[in-house]
């Protein structure tokens, strides 16, 4: 991957699951490489690892919405009201020129409420002309303003765009379904919640139905039915968590995170797909 990766520019963006995506790429990637020859440096919201030796760059941009909102500081994002900008997009576009190779992903975030707030215009009051939307179509309106920046500043005769489908959760109801979990789900059971009416937005944007009528065609990168199945490979308590974790102390079902996954874990298998759509792209590459 290295060598086809030689003198280009990878750059993911998106949430914390395309970041956790990212990390496990470079835990794949850097042992291939001398101490002396790479090196890693976060300037706010953007993450770079340079392979010295292939003058490449591997880097992760914070933008869980891809579009611009008042909740998209990369440490201080927790709000109880997220309004989001619909156009334009250069305040997070900009520094998504001139990769060669764009990975996007956003879901999560969407997905927190059935209503979105969307701010209209490039006013740069974010409390002026707020409409609220359902999340679905707010959804949709912003991955439109994404395939139409693609369509105007991707060469895709240089670059390769794919989007990564919707990391599963196994939380909802009254707990965490992660919790305490040793093995895989079996058969066609799948304790998940992630939302169909997403997927079909993702799809119907920059999918199958894109690819027959887009200037800049996307990869998808379908990781959410294989990871249905692994209810058994979140962090559930083993991890820190804004001060506190489970590992020190008590651990609690309602401290269980059942949203991110373990390294080495089920993102190292979402990146050797991504390997093999990149590289090796099928017929059917478009496809969710």
């Amino acid at each position: 991957m290295l060598e086809m990766l030689r003198g280009k520019r990878m750059l993911f963006v998106g949430d914390s699951l395309n970041r956790g995506q990212y990390v496990s790429l470079l835990c794949l990637l850097h042992r291939a490489i001398p101490e002396g020859s790479r090196s890693f440096e976060t300037i706010d919201a953007l993450s770079i690892f340079r392979a010295k030796d292939y003058d490449a760059t591997i880097e992760f941009y914070w933008a869980p919405l891809l579009a611009e909102s008042n909740s998209d500081a990369a440490v201080e994002h927790r709000l109880e009201e997220r309004v989001i900008r619909g156009a334009p997009m250069d305040r997070h576009s900009r520094f998504w020129k001139g990769a060669d190779v764009l990975v996007f992903n956003s879901y999560l975030w969407w997905t927190t409420g059935t209503k979105i707030q969307i701010l209209r215009g490039a006013d740069n009051d974010m409390s002026k002309d707020i409409v609220e939307m359902p999340a679905e179509e707010a959804y949709r309106l912003v991955l439109h303003q994404v395939a139409n920046w693609l369509d105007a500043n991707v060469d895709p005769s240089k670059s390769r765009v794919l989007f990564v489908t919707a990391s599963p959760t196994h939380g909802g109801g009254k707990g965490n379904d992660c919790y305490g979990q040793k093995t895989p789900i079996t058969g066609d059971e799948h304790a998940s919640y992630t939302s169909r009416a997403m997927l079909k937005v993702a799809d119907e944007v920059l999918g199958g139905s894109r690819s027959r009528r887009a200037v800049v065609p996307v990869g998808v990168v379908n990781v959410t039915r294989m990871s249905e199945y692994r209810r058994d490979a979140h962090t559930q308590v083993y991890r820190e968590q804004w001060g506190k974790t489970g590992v020190a102390g008590k651990q609690e079902q309602s401290d269980a995170d059942c949203t991110h996954w373990c390294l080495p874990g089920v993102p190292d298998a979402w990146n050797e797909l991504l390997y093999w759509k990149l590289f090796f792209p099928a017929a059917d590459d478009q496809a969710l």
